[in-house]
């Protein structure tokens, strides 16, 4: 009895992990790096995002009035939990608040990763999902950053909980449901209907269908290396 409860266990355990490995081996990855395609999908491009050569490599730099990219994508429609990853550069003499990426879906389902900027010249991460009637927020107001430097940020669902995270380290978490989004389209840089401006430079952004733990952010390892 105790032996087929034991080997049963370790089945479950086996299959979970390769569960998660094939998930995992099923992200997407956009470098953010011209004004032609983001991904494999085109990009409409708004204004004049500028092509820079940075320390971490080629990426696009966005001026905070009217530069971004409308993407004909929605990477996280159809899943049921994701992680987002995100290395960017939060520039100085931008607007205190900025939805640099936008995800919705065609039924107006969203979620979005934000800044706010203070007025001692330092940001912190805010970020929001919402479904129907469903929406959570965390606002990460004491949880600041310098600007004008590299960060990773990452927002983790697992079908009940949202997160985020900057460099790895958990800020805010929270319960919100959310169910899979139907289409939609990515703006990279503003809020989709075209407000909230981002200053600043993004080079990666990577979508991987379930809720990564810190040590398994793939971004966060190469913004170390």
């Amino acid at each position: 009895m105790y032996r087929k409860v034991f080997y049963i266990l370790i089945i479950s355990v086996t299959l979970m992990f390769c569960t998660g490995d094939k998930l995992s081996n099923n992200s997407i990855t956009w470098k953010i790096d011209n004004l032609n395609k983001v991904g494999s999908s085109s990009a409409t491009v708004l204004d004049s995002p500028a092509i820079i050569e940075t320390v971490l490599g080629r990426a696009l730099q966005f001026d905070g009035a009217d530069d971004a990219l409308i993407v004909e994508e929605n990477p996280i429609a159809g899943w049921d939990a994701f992680t987002i990853e995100v290395i960017f550069r939060p520039d100085s003499g931008g607007n205190t608040e900025q939805r640099f990426l936008h995800f919705q879906g065609v039924d107006s389902h969203r979620v979005l990763i934000e800044t706010r900027l203070t007025e001692n010249g330092k940001w912190f991460l805010d970020t929001y999902m919402k479904y129907g009637n469903s929406d959570k927020t965390l606002y990460a107001k004491n949880h600041l950053h310098d600007l004008d430097q590299w960060y990773h940020v990452a927002l983790t669902y697992d079908g009940n909980n949202m997160a985020h995270y900057v460099n790895g380290a958990l800020e805010l978490s929270g319960s919100v449901k959310f169910n899979p989004m139907n289409g939609g389209e990515t703006s990279i840089g503003c809020r989709i209907n075209k407000v909230y401006w981002f200053k600043g430079a993004i080079i990666l952004i990577k979508f991987t269908p379930l809720a990564l733990p810190p040590g398994e952010f793939g971004l966060l390892k190469m913004l170390k290396e």
